[in-house]
């Protein structure tokens, strides 16, 4: 642990709610709800609107809807959420080559590897510029720790919630730990924390002074002498630049509990797909292929297999992952399936003769087709009589194609959306065979709300939109809403014509 404050832990504030809050004008300071908004969807942010009703992270989806039923409920949009993670992380490694991502919206950062000055002062004059920096390349806000820890920059970044900054100095760690309840340190989950609850232990400060060698004997050597440092306000954990992952995983819960044993085998095969899809993303291949059963009860259980020798093939972890799910007694239901990859390497040269073999394979195949159907062609001709010519065989990839087509669109609330005649926008819900739109900007004023056919052919998915406008001079163009005047007047935005006009029009429009 240091003596000055020179760790800086980031943490955007309801990172996804704040995102859609920037991206959609018409929700923000309104109460937005993102996560999976299935019957067992869970909330992955609240914005702080919905907090006041008692909405956190990791709720139920339908209790989040009991407590805050006027919210605006959102699927998330990772590849926004990517976008600005990305330009975050960029600030923060301007300050420093030792950045520790945790996730998309919170890091860790070393400030005296980057060349700060080891002082309060010099610590916290980064860490204002760099909230303001924050601001203004993506719009949203972040709250930031400074300590001589990690555990204390953490802490702080929390007391520092919303957009504010604290900094804990050196010499204020026991005091300001002790009243603090002792799950606020890490490694205590809620088994460590009702073991030592039947102790009598609750604060950091009678884990202090229930001493180490309690600890051990509540909680084993290493885990109690551990706490016990902790407790002290020692943490002597580095920044770590580079965490090198140990499994790559995918999985899916389900609304309903699948029973049919054709559905389960047919969605191991599609996770398993996915999963290698991370994996080559990720430039890794792996030995051993896991999947994750939950059954209608919670009852979880893993299997593994492990492979020769490192891959990347789909084919191969689809093949692994249908052995292990066929010794897997499913008959009673299951709600949630995973498959995943450990032992990971980096591309061996194996891996690559392997997909140089499989393309070459592929290519003398499709060679072969296109000889075997030029002479059935020539064949065919030959014999034909003369008249109109006969519409060519649909293959069954076609088929498939031509059946999608034919299946209604699904239009998730929160999805972003482009009309041909009324621009971007996004969805407010669908249901019905109606669709029904918001169409605004996020640097425009609130926009009208138009409901179309699930099909209609003028509206179509569309990708994220930034939060700020990309030419910054473009601002002036954008008329603000005069005070007190509704979107549906006018304004100064453009919204295409009326209602009534045009291919594509709604069915209703509405405020």
């Amino acid at each position: 642990m240091r003596g000055a404050p020179t760790i800086l832990h980031l943490d955007m504030d309801a990172f996804y709610a704040s995102a859609e809050q920037a991206a959609k004008p018409s929700l923000r300071g309104k109460p937005v709800i993102v996560g999976g908004l299935g019957p067992r969807g869970v909330v992955a942010t609240a914005s702080y609107e919905a907090r006041v009703f008692g909405v956190h992270s990791a709720m139920a989806m339908a209790q989040a809807r009991r407590l805050c039923p006027n919210a605006a409920f959102l699927i998330p949009r990772f590849a926004l959420y990517r976008k600005v993670s990305d330009a975050v992380m960029a600030l923060l490694h301007t300050l420093s080559p030792l950045v520790e991502p945790l996730s998309l919206d919170e890091a860790f950062v070393d400030l005296e590897a980057g060349g700060t000055e080891p002082t309060v002062e010099a610590a916290r004059a980064v860490a204002e510029r760099l909230r303001a920096d924050i601001k203004a390349v993506t719009g949203l806000t972040g709250s930031v720790g400074l300590a001589g820890s990690k555990m204390l920059a953490k802490i702080g970044s929390e007391q520092a919630k919303p957009d504010g900054l604290v900094v804990i100095e050196p010499g204020t760690e026991r005091d300001l730990l002790g009243p603090m309840s002792v799950r606020t340190l890490p490694g205590v989950g809620p088994a460590t924390a009702e073991t030592l609850r039947r102790a009598g232990i609750h604060t950091v400060a009678e884990t202090r002074e229930a001493g180490e060698a309690e600890l051990v004997r509540l909680l084993g050597r290493a885990h109690g002498a551990s706490l016990f440092l902790m407790a002290e306000g020692r943490d002597e954990r580095p920044v770590v630049a580079e965490r090198d992952a140990k499994s790559i995983s995918v999985e899916d819960t389900f609304d309903v509990d699948l029973t049919d044993r054709t559905r389960v085998q047919l969605e191991i095969a599609r996770l398993a797909d996915r999963c290698v899809r991370r994996l080559r993303e990720a430039g890794r291949s792996g030995r051993t292929v896991v999947i994750k059963v939950r059954r209608y009860d919670f009852s979880t259980l893993t299997r593994s297999e492990t492979l020769r020798g490192p891959t990347d093939d789909p084919a191969v972890v689809r093949e692994a992952a249908a052995r292990l799910i066929d010794g897997v007694d499913t008959t009673a239901g299951v709600r949630l399936l995973g498959v995943g990859v450990s032992g990971l390497a980096d591309y061996t040269q194996e891996d690559l003769f392997a997909q140089a073999a499989q393309a070459a394979q592929a290519a003398q195949a499709a060679q072969a087709a296109q000889t075997a159907d030029a002479a059935h062609e020539a064949v065919g001709d030959a014999g034909r009589p003369p008249g109109p010519e006969r519409p060519e065989p649909v293959g069954e990839a076609a088929g498939e194609a031509s059946e999608d087509a034919e299946k209604p669109r699904r239009w998730l609330p929160g999805s972003d959306v482009r009309h041909a005649e009324y621009g971007a926008g996004w969805v407010q819900g669908s249901g019905v065979g109606r669709v029904t739109v918001r169409f605004e900007e996020p640097w425009s004023p609130p926009g009208r709300v138009r409901t179309f056919p699930v099909d209609d052919p003028a509206l179509q998915p569309a990708d994220p939109l930034p939060l700020l406008r990309p030419d910054a001079d473009a601002g002036a163009e954008a008329a603000e809403v005069p005070s007190g005047q509704d979107p549906e007047s006018g304004g100064g935005s453009e919204r295409g014509p009326e209602p009534g006009r045009g291919r594509g029009q709604p069915v209703t429009s509405r405020p």
